[in-house]
């Protein structure tokens, strides 16, 4: 018999389980794009004032020097600084790290420099600089030594006109919580955690369904517990992983 005469078409099995695999795709998208709407709804959250400021830590940034601020070109550095200043934030006010492993143990205190612009932002015109502003800043080869590739930055060319402070860095003011909010993102959270959707929902949206080390973990009822076993070990080996 010849489904095709027929007024009307009967679904074959196959067609009935791809309706069922695109409609719950389809949920997973919508799920995704609230996901997004309630991480922008919480983003444009306002700023409330604390009643008791505390302090977090220390930041570090910088600031002109005490020598230059009488010079005639005081106003023009300072701007510039607003667009080339960079904050760092450490529990400590010395801003001291542990050496390499390579290196002798001991601390070493952090390198903090001035924004650096690649060839990409300066080409494109994305660094919001004018062309004096631009004069004071020289391009630079550089080699990486992870990735072993040579690049080519722009780096400002007077550093020595600015200096590190170091200041508490005091907390002011928190961002208001929304309960129904967090509520809903909880439960997508939730959701997409237990069921392990994150890859498909990755796949799906932006097209890259492989596995992230570090974003997309194994779960543990997918971990095969006895993959290290030896082939002839002893019956306790094995019950132990009950326990």
């Amino acid at each position: 018999m010849n489904t095709q005469e027929w007024s009307y078409r009967i679904k074959s099995v196959r067609q009935k389980r791809r309706l069922v695999k695109t409609d719950r795709d389809k949920q997973l998208i919508q799920f995704d794009k609230r996901r997004a709407e309630l991480w922008q709804q919480k983003r444009l959250l306002p700023l409330v004032p604390l009643e008791h400021p505390y302090q977090r830590g220390w930041k570090r940034f910088f600031v002109l020097r005490e020598d230059l601020k009488h010079s005639p070109r005081t106003a023009f550095y300072e701007t510039l600084l607003a667009k080339i200043n960079t904050v760092e934030y450490h529990y400590d006010k010395t801003f001291k790290r542990k050496k390499r492993p390579k290196k002798r143990y001991g601390y070493e205190v952090k390198q903090q420099l001035l924004r650096e612009f690649s060839i990409y932002s300066w080409d494109a015109k994305k660094v919001n600089l004018t062309d004096d502003e631009k004069a004071c800043f020289t391009c630079v080869e550089t080699f990486d030594v992870k990735t072993r590739r040579v690049g080519i930055k722009y780096v400002f060319t007077e550093p020595w006109r600015y200096k590190l402070k170091v200041t508490p860095h005091m907390i002011t003011h928190i961002k208001l919580m929304d309960l129904d909010i967090e509520r809903e993102l909880s439960y997508i959270a939730d959701h997409i955690d237990n069921h392990n959707l994150e890859p498909r929902i990755n796949l799906l949206t932006r097209g890259r369904g492989y596995r992230w080390s570090g974003w997309f973990y194994e779960q543990n009822k997918y971990i095969n517990k006895i993959k290290n076993i030896p082939r002839y070990s002893p019956k306790e080996a094995y019950l132990e992983l009950e326990t």
